[in-house]
């Protein structure tokens, strides 16, 4: 017992470093906008934009199958930025009790799915809510080409999420030096 604190070490730490270390956090990962998903929710949230920016400068809420389309396009042009920002100043680290490749696995095929019927609708829609030629039917017509443009966008973003969800060409030592990203 009388050895006990001649053998005992011990460490204190600034409450400075502390500080820094959550201040150097908050920077953005450059790395995310490189990758293939980051490019690809990048393409999400311009086509997107466009997509119900071009319902909503219409009569949209006369019709309500353009109410379904702005729904689709303003909810998931709003999550994808809350799941841009996450990964680009790398907060779902913090949150590595969620498992984030089976949570954008399952959001990107939701938005595949939710966007193919906001396409169909909207493409549906178009002759039957406006006289061709006019403006309203050209914004329909060109939001109905971008939310296709978007659904192929989260097509290929559930693909690649599939593949980083199942490990598909990588091992836990890659994945872990790459950031999680495809």
């Amino acid at each position: 017992m009388a050895e006990f604190p001649s053998k005992v070490s011990t460490r204190t730490s600034s409450p400075a470093q502390g500080v820094g270390a959550s201040a150097s956090a908050l920077r953005p990962d450059l790395g995310f906008v490189r990758s293939s998903l980051g490019l690809l929710a990048l393409v999400q949230l311009v086509l997107g934009l466009l997509v119900w920016a071009l319902v909503a400068d219409t009569p949209y809420h006369l019709y309500p199958a353009y109410g379904w389309v702005m729904f689709v396009a303003v909810f998931l042009w709003l999550v994808t930025i809350v799941f841009f920002v996450l990964f680009l100043f790398q907060l779902h680290m913090k949150l590595y009790m969620v498992p984030w490749p089976l949570v954008l696995m399952v959001f990107n095929v939701a938005a595949t799915v939710l966007y193919i019927t906001a396409f169909i609708t909207c493409s549906a829609s178009v002759n039957l809510t406006s006289l061709k030629g006019s403006r309203p039917y050209n914004q329909y017509a060109a939001a109905s080409f971008f939310a296709c443009l978007v659904m192929i966008a989260y097509g290929v973003s559930a693909f690649f999420s599939f593949q980083a969800w199942r490990g598909v060409g990588s091992n836990a030592a890659t994945r872990q030096m790459a950031g999680g990203y495809a």
